[in-house]
């Protein structure tokens, strides 16, 4: 399985965007799929998570304004951001794992996909 993530870029405050991420090969072995961030210095940090099913899960931190979706026949994972902040800021990457829960645990994803950078200016 291979991730590709695509749709960042730079946005004031209070804007919006729309990240894609697209699995390629053997998607019919992934369950759960997420989307984590890290910024320079900081650790990586799940903000949404989707089982297959579509239960999902939020940090508190995007809780209310993040929304994740998912399109199983496509292989793609989805994150609508509104009301973005600048300490939103970071590079975000698309994840998927073998495991049924909606993990917060970026550990327990085993396909990471290449990052793509969001900006948010104040």
């Amino acid at each position: 399985v291979q991730l590709q993530a695509s749709g960042g870029g730079l946005v004031q405050a209070g804007g919006s965007l729309r990240l894609s991420c697209t699995a390629t090969a053997n998607i019919s072995s992934i369950n759960a799929m997420g989307w984590y961030r890290q910024a320079p210095g900081s650790q990586r940090d799940v903000v949404a998570a989707i089982t297959r099913d579509g239960i999902t899960n939020y940090s508190d931190s995007v809780k209310g304004r993040f929304t994740i979706s998912r399109d199983n026949a496509k292989g793609t994972v989805y994150l609508q951001m509104n009301s973005l902040k600048p300490e939103d800021t970071a590079v975000y990457h698309c994840a998927a794992g073998p495991r049924r829960a909606a993990s917060m645990n970026p550990y327990m994803y085993d396909r990471w996909g290449q990052g793509t950078q969001v900006t948010v200016s104040s």
